[in-house]
């Protein structure tokens, strides 16, 4: 059963937006930090954006700081990814995953090699 699940992939031009969003079903992952990652064709998965437990604290992967934001609202148990001027080399499955510990920072992913995945959404960046 998958538990975080995200949806607002698409087609989009370069220099477009597109907001991705996470469900975190049931709220299993409430007090979890959470992030964004990316994997093109050919390529290892990549860290995007990371958020806290509580989002008071975010980090970003220089390649997107600036262009994505990430957030997220607790009462609607969903993490937000919003991607603004988009270039093809965006291009990529998105997922979203969760901390398997609670209560970590916005860095969480740099101590946990085996995170909750999401099944991951198509974003596609055309010249």
């Amino acid at each position: 059963q998958v538990q975080l699940l995200e949806s607002g992939g698409g087609l989009v031009q370069a220099g477009g937006s597109l907001r991705l969003s996470c469900a975190d079903s049931g709220g299993t992952f409430r007090f979890k930090a959470k992030g964004w990652f990316r994997q093109a064709p050919g390529k290892e998965r990549e860290f995007m954006a990371g958020i806290a437990w509580n989002g008071d604290i975010t980090y970003y992967a220089d390649s997107v700081k600036g262009r994505f934001t990430i957030s997220r609202d607790d009462a609607k148990n969903t993490v937000y990814l919003q991607m603004n001027s988009l270039k093809p080399e965006d291009t990529a499955v998105y997922y979203c995953a969760a901390d398997r510990s609670p209560w970590g920072g916005a860095n969480w992913y740099r101590g946990s090699p085996d995170p909750h995945w999401g099944q991951g959404t198509q974003v596609t960046v055309s010249s």
